[in-house]
Formats: structure tokens, C-alpha cells, sequence
């Protein structure tokens, strides 16, 4: 396949997956020979998968939306093992994904949505694309609580590595809870954290799930933005990734996340859209 051919086909992809979110339908995964895929046959490499989530977003993007910071998956093993991946992936969140704390998420276009507390990372400069790890971390200015909503645009909530990067790793909205000055949040390591839904504990874990110590989340972020694309500027929010194991959202429920010493995010799943119990 040539590579202007290859690029049409990548942006097919891209098309596909943003109508199946525009929708709320959700579409087969890549290399079954319907819905997304290369049209190659075989499943896509991570690069294609990659360019396939950038057109995605640029989609967004011409619609009016604006990038808002970047989001890493699969740093929780659990979570890992929950969706049968085994590597870290990033992705791109915007700002017509943002829910204020305490606010309203919209159920329309979701299809089988899922939530999870984590920790988010405010970048108060922007980061050279030759920064080091260090220069980075000087760059955080405040560490808050969030809660991020996933919802794969796939049937069954079901894909391979290269299926979710391109999805843009299952991104569909997230809340940020309160900002804590990052010079006096102190050690983020083994952090209690709490995940409520209408009252009830449905998870509780330890920012110590997310890599080891969240702060691993900023080099990691780092070098996966050098190796797919992306950019890290002042403004821009890090979703560190998932503490625990994500739960399925029900419409009308009430979520408050909880992490030690940093206080708590909430946000209400408004009416429409499925039971967020994984299937259509």
C-alpha cells in the first residue's frame, strides 16, 4: 500500500471512531473486517495506531474543541489486567471533555462508560521536546484529585493494544477535584484512595498502583510524548492514570473519588445514554 493510500485509510479509522462517539454506536474492533481497521487485513502497528488517534483528536479539534493535557493508561496493573493489556499508552484529553468538580456529566454519545479515581498534574511551563526528567518535575506546579470516565468506542468494551491507542485510549471525560501547591503535597507515594458511587465504597487502593509512585507518571509521560507526538505545555493537565480498577458508571449516579492528604472530586452522571454496565 502506498503511502498516500495508507494515510486515507488511517484517516478512515479516525472517521470511524469519532462518528461511533458522536453517536453513541459503537464499531468492531481493528483486523475483523468490519468496522475499524487498516483495510490491510492485519491488525495496525502502534505507529499507525498512534497516527490514527492524532487525526482523531484533530477532528475534535476543527469542530472547535481544544487540547487540554495528555492522559496515560494501564499504569495500574490491576487495571491492566482488567482490560487484558499489558503496556502504558497516552493519549489526549480536551477541554470540551472537562466536567467541573461537582458537576453534570452529560450521558449523550457514551456508550458503555466506566470511571476511575486518579491523580492529575497541573504543567505550569511549557516542556522542550529535549527536557529532562527533572525540568519536567519543576514544571508541575499543583497535584489534584480526579476522576477520569474511559468508554471505548468498541463493541463489548473489548481491543487489542493497538484498538485503544487509537480510540485515544477510551478518553471521554474527567473531573478535577481541588489544586494542592506541588511544593507542599509532600511524598504522593501510597496515598489512600477511596471511590464512592451513590454513597457506596466500590474501590479503594493506593496511588502507589500507579507505576510504583505517581510521580514515575511525569518521565513516563515524557518519554512517551518524544516517542508518539505529543506536546506538554503550561496549562496543560497529566491524568497520571488509574489507582484502582475501573467500575461501571449507571446513569444518575453520584461519584466522589477521595486521595489522603489532597481531598476529594465528585461529579453526577446525568439521564440518556446506557446503564455503563460494559455492554450496549
Amino acid at each position: 500500500m502506498s503511502g498516500t493510500a495508507l494515510r486515507d485509510d488511517l484517516a478512515a479509522v479516525a472517521q470511524t471512531l469519532d462518528l461511533a462517539q458522536q453517536h453513541g454506536s459503537p464499531v468492531a474492533q481493528s483486523g475483523t473486517g468490519t468496522g475499524t481497521g487498516t483495510g490491510t487485513g492485519t491488525a495496525m502497528t502502534l505507529a499507525e495506531a498512534y497516527e490514527v488517534q492524532h487525526l482523531l483528536v484533530a477532528r475534535r479539534v476543527a469542530r472547535g474543541d481544544r487540547i487540554s493535557g495528555v492522559k496515560l493508561g494501564f499504569t495500574s496493573r490491576a487495571k491492566a489486567i482488567q482490560m487484558g493489556v499489558d503496556d502504558v499508552i497516552i493519549g489526549s484529553v480536551t477541554e470540551g471533555m472537562r466536567v467541573d468538580d461537582g458537576g453534570v456529566l452529560d450521558a449523550a454519545g457514551l456508550i458503555h462508560p466506566r470511571i476511575e479515581p486518579e491523580l492529575a498534574y497541573l504543567i505550569g511551563a511549557d516542556v522542550p521536546a529535549d527536557a529532562d526528567d527533572a525540568e519536567l518535575r519543576r514544571a508541575v506546579v499543583a497535584i489534584a484529585p480526579a476522576l477520569e470516565i474511559i468508554d471505548s468506542r468498541y463493541l463489548d468494551f473489548r481491543f487489542d493494544l493497538e484498538d485503544v491507542v487509537a480510540d485515544n485510549t477510551s478518553a471521554a471525560a474527567y473531573v478535577i477535584g481541588p489544586w494542592t501547591d506541588a511544593a507542599a503535597a509532600g511524598d504522593l507515594g501510597n496515598r489512600g484512595v477511596r471511590l464512592e458511587v451513590d454513597g457506596r465504597l466500590r474501590a479503594t487502593g493506593s496511588t502507589a498502583a500507579i507505576l510504583g509512585h505517581p510521580d514515575r507518571a511525569l518521565a513516563t509521560a515524557l518519554r512517551m510524548s518524544r516517542a508518539h507526538g505529543f506536546e506538554l505545555r503550561a496549562g496543560m493537565v497529566l491524568l497520571a492514570g488509574a489507582a484502582t480498577a475501573a467500575v461501571p458508571l449507571p446513569q444518575g449516579a453520584h461519584v466522589e473519588a477521595s486521595v489522603t492528604g489532597l481531598g476529594s472530586v465528585s461529579m453526577r452522571f446525568g439521564g440518556g445514554g446506557n446503564d455503563g454496565d460494559g455492554h450496549d
